[in-house]
């Protein structure tokens, strides 16, 4: 298979778990014969060959040596062909899980061997194990096992990765829905509007009673499900993209708006320095926050003003940088100054990108506890977002969140049952999809049946492309290179 090593069924041997000092370590095999190569370093050979699947043995991997029998004295090695395995060092105590094709992950015969966590002792199993019949696993080989012995579509494969990189509990359901396989069958609904259609066509074709046109002969509501379908299924990336990579929120404003301490106010630790002095921070910072499921890098970016010093205007350069690039600018002002139109010409300069206006210090203002100067604070001139807050104690934060959340275009809930595009893969193969449909539609008014037939089929071969009922080798070789060894 072009630009893959994967070679099916052969023995392949991986460390499944992070190779750190740790109570337990997973080293994980699979392949014909993995059980029976295994049982030559255990110390209870039989019991682990006799075990049924989804089982567990106890015993020891140990290092053994042949030896030579009836060899005499004095008699050269050759004279004889037998030899023995005699324990030699016991290695670990273990426990072994025994999975028997096709029960398994993977659909071949498994073994995952727990062991004790320390480095050293994880590697010598691994290394034990190599020398005794096993290849060492690819990247993401035991998965791509599973794709091709039918254990798993590539929707669930790509779903294994998103979990092992997801960075909140939203994102972490979201990608376990599509493992559950809400996305497979979402797209197998659509599959099923478009074959549906197609039978129609085909009768009509078989069974033609004149030459009238496919708008007086066929019923398009099939296709017309499966457009709707495959249009919100394209819609979906956006905030999945997001739930995956995470947002680039951008803390913006003039020095002392309080950029810093709200930092440290979402972060729940001090980790930007806080001072009355302008321009104390003169390079951003950043770090990963949950805004209430949803991942983001925050950064921390030096106070907006013209300056002689040359670190600090440096710094100012670099705050402009990053708020072109962000996903969402969240602009501090001091409630206790106002506006003025240095904040008003960069709101105007960065209107293509959300922002979201942050009325900060609003307790210096009026001291009325959780709505202090809420009323009174916001500019109804300005038609973006607004949240007042008091970063230093900790009000309004609840509301910033929201407004972030919104702002983002994400949905409130991130119930595993709603299906989503997984990857920009995916989303390519459905647009292509998505638009081999509307083309068809298109085609109602003025073709013969024949015209969409062709049109049908693409959307079908690119729907097949997601599920990878249909997937060209260089797909393969892109998806799962980008695992883990081990997964």
């Amino acid at each position: 298979m072009t630009n893959l090593k994967y070679i099916p069924e052969e023995p392949i041997v991986a460390i499944a778990t992070a190779l750190a000092p740790s109570a337990l370590g997973i080293v994980r095999c699979s392949g014909k014969n993995s059980i029976e190569l295994l049982s030559k370093v255990f110390s209870r050979p039989k019991a682990l060959l006799e075990a049924p699947g989804n089982t567990i043995v106890y015993g020891w991997i140990q290092e053994v040596r042949s030896e030579k029998l009836g060899v005499r004295s004095g008699e050269s090695d050759k004279t004889s062909n037998s030899s023995l395995l005699i324990p030699n060092c016991k290695i670990d105590e273990v426990l072994v899980s025994v999975f028997r094709g096709p029960k398994s992950f993977t659909g071949e015969d498994m073994v995952e061997i727990s062991c004790h966590g320390g480095v050293h002792v994880v590697q010598s199993v691994y290394n034990l194990l190599l020398n005794s019949g096993f290849r060492a696993a690819e990247r993401g080989e035991f998965t791509f096992r599973a794709y091709i012995n039918g254990k798993a579509d590539l929707t669930k494969a790509e779903a294994v990765r998103e979990i092992i990189d997801s960075k909140t509990d939203a994102s972490q359901s979201r990608a376990a829905g599509r493992l559950a396989g809400n996305l497979y069958e979402t797209i197998d609904g659509v599959k099923k509007h478009i074959i549906d259609t197609l039978a129609a066509i085909e009768v009509e074709i078989e069974y033609p009673e004149d030459e009238e046109t496919i708008a007086d002969s066929f019923d398009s509501s099939e296709l017309k499900k499966a457009e709707e379908r495959l249009s919100e299924l394209a819609a979906s990336w956006k905030s999945e993209k997001i739930y995956q990579d995470g947002a680039r929120v951008v803390l913006c404003g003039r020095t002392n708006a309080g950029k810093s301490s709200l930092f440290n106010a979402l972060l729940k630790e001090d980790r930007a320095i806080v001072s009355d002095i302008e321009g104390t921070t003169r390079d951003f910072i950043e770090s990963w926050i949950d805004f209430s499921g949803i991942p983001a890098r925050l950064f921390d970016t030096a106070g907006l003003r013209e300056t002689s010093d040359m670190i600090e205007a440096v710094g100012v350069e670099r705050t402009k940088d990053l708020s072109e690039e962000a996903d969402l600018i969240l602009y501090l002002v001091d409630s206790k100054s106002g506006l003025n139109e240095e904040d008003r010409s960069f709101i105007r300069e960065h209107g293509e990108i959300p922002l979201i206006l942050v009325w900060n210090k609003c307790d210096a203002v009026e001291g009325n506890g959780q709505n202090a100067g809420k009323t009174s604070l916001l500019d109804s001139s300005l038609s973006i977002p607004q949240v007042s807050i008091s970063a230093k104690k900790g009000m309004g934060l609840g509301n910033l969140s929201e407004a972030v959340r919104k702002a983002l275009s994400l949905a409130e809930s991130s119930d595993r049952s709603s299906a989503g595009l997984g990857s920009e893969r995916q989303k390519l193969a459905v647009e292509k999809a998505l638009e081999s449909v509307r083309h068809a539609l298109s085609l109602t008014e003025e073709y013969a049946l024949d015209a969409v037939v062709q049109d049908l089929e693409d959307s079908l071969d690119s729907l097949g492309e997601v599920t990878g009922d249909v997937t060209p080798d260089d797909v393969l070789a892109s998806i799962f290179a980008n695992f883990c060894v081990g997964k």
